[in-house]
């Protein structure tokens, strides 16, 4: 990542829900003691964290995003190609050092499974995202390659966005005459990724992977956790992905 990139990557985390009310929390102190205007945005923060702690409320945040997916329309050519979008990688102490993380592993199992079922021929898409590490489509291809057994024939190497994602990886496919796709990411990733790629030229099939699943609320689920928040966290920042990409 370059300089401005890592300023966007902090702007995003300190001003994005949940972490946003910590920041409006600090800022709040600031603020002259025992003013009105202190005590509301300590107040906000703190019930913010504690709403967006609660799994029910990210839950159903999730849940929002992946219902009523918009397929193709009917009549559409099939799909010809598999497009896989980059997750995220972790960094071991042993080589290869950086591998697959868990969102990335999860894509790359249901890519395999589809391209067992079709045959078809699979692109990877997702340049560097850490600095001083290959591009995440050559971590997940090499992984797909030696653990999944599953050839790929296209790795897209430049993008750093959802939205390069998709121009990127569409460009590479129209060369090679293909202009009807499936597209795997995570199921909660799938509504931002079908609006990337609106006006690539390509149509998309969406082939998420499997949602969570979800027996209904209990008691406990109204109990605020601190790992509640990093899901809230993927929710709102997805939701503020889907509004920005509508109006691109």
């Amino acid at each position: 990542m370059n300089i401005p990139e890592v300023l966007k990557a902090i702007a995003v985390s300190m001003l994005i829900p949940p972490f946003g009310f910590a920041t409006l929390a600090f800022l709040a102190l600031l603020l002259p003691q025992g003013s009105r205007s202190r005590r509301t945005l300590l107040g906000a923060s703190v019930l913010g964290l504690i709403v967006l702690g609660m799994p029910a409320v990210a839950d159903v945040m999730l849940y929002r995003l992946e219902a009523n997916m918009a397929g193709p329309p009917s009549g559409s050519p099939p799909p010809k190609a598999i497009i896989v979008l980059g997750g995220d990688i972790r960094h071991t102490s042993e080589s290869p050092f950086v591998v697959v993380g868990l969102l990335s592993l999860e894509r790359l199992e249901t890519a395999a499974r589809l391209q067992r079922k079709t045959g078809l021929p699979v692109l990877i898409s997702g340049g560097t995202i850490q600095r001083d590490t290959p591009p995440i489509a050559n971590i997940m291809a090499d992984t797909m390659r030696d653990d999944f057994h599953v050839p790929v024939q296209w790795r897209e190497t430049q993008s750093t966005t959802t939205w390069e994602n998709a121009r990127f990886s569409a460009e590479i496919l129209k060369q090679a005459g293909i202009t009807s796709v499936y597209v795997v990411t995570s199921v909660w990733h799938m509504r931002r990724a079908l609006l990337a790629f609106r006006g690539t030229g390509l149509t998309v099939t969406p082939a998420p992977t499997p949602p969570d699943r979800r027996d209904g609320p209990a008691i406990g689920d109204f109990v605020p956790g601190a790992s509640t928040w990093v899901v809230s966290y993927y929710a709102l920042h997805e939701w503020i992905g889907d509004v920005w990409y509508s109006i691109r």
